[in-house]
């Protein structure tokens, strides 16, 4: 477990491992899917960069955890916890160029079976250096990275919600309103990824989710 940054425990939502130590990916390996037989399954496209601008009526996101390293259950009884442990340099720069407090997130928990939306979080702070990065027995220690210029940031997240049903991998594929989706890119393994806010209006209806979309 890397060093604990207040008020919260801290996680593990890795993209990629460090150049000094290899250890699994915690959060950004999907299990894969047969295709379903259905006609109505849309086919995933062929994943690649994520352009972005940070829209003007604010942004949403979606991150990925292990539910067996840290679940939404574990934020809902934790109310809010570092994003540690994100070594993925488009995911990182999501997190301190583009995110806002308050922007709210879908929390999807990865290499489940299955794997889905599980429920809601926020970002809760402003761009913080990952302390993990300075952690020389902790899996993402990065020994490059110095404590006067860190190389990877992370947010606080506080939890929202846990949605009722989770909605599965299969589920989000299957429904053409959420065409174009980042998440249902074939290969699109970040942990950290914008969602439009015509896709994330669609997932909190679909969950039928307590929280309202922000105007």
């Amino acid at each position: 477990m890397a060093a604990k940054t207040s008020p919260a425990q801290t996680k593990k939502a890795a993209s990629k491992t460090t150049k000094k130590k290899k250890v699994p990916t915690k959060t950004t390996k999907t299990t894969t899917k047969k295709k379903a037989a259905s006609t109505s399954q849309q086919a995933p496209t062929k994943a690649g960069p994520i352009p972005f601008v940070r829209p003007a009526d604010g942004a949403f996101w979606l991150m990925k955890s292990e539910p067996d390293v840290y679940g939404i259950e574990t934020l809902e009884r934790d109310g809010v916890t570092g994003w540690e442990g994100v070594r993925n340099y488009m995911a990182r720069n999501f997190m301190r160029d583009h995110m806002r407090i308050g922007d709210l997130v879908l929390f999807y928990h990865s290499n489940a079976d299955p794997s889905g939306i599980a429920g809601l979080a926020r970002v809760h702070s402003a761009p913080l250096p990952d302390p993990s990065q300075f952690d020389v027995d902790g899996h993402y220690y990065d020994a490059d990275s110095a404590p006067d210029a860190p190389r990877w940031m992370m947010v606080q997240v506080a939890f929202v919600e846990r949605f009722s049903s989770l909605l599965s991998l299969d589920q989000l594929r299957a429904d053409p309103a959420l065409t174009g989706m980042p998440l249902l890119q074939r290969g699109q393994r970040l942990s950290v990824q914008p969602v439009s806010r015509a896709h994330m209006g669609h997932v909190l209806r679909t969950a039928k989710a307590r929280t309202p979309l922000p105007r």
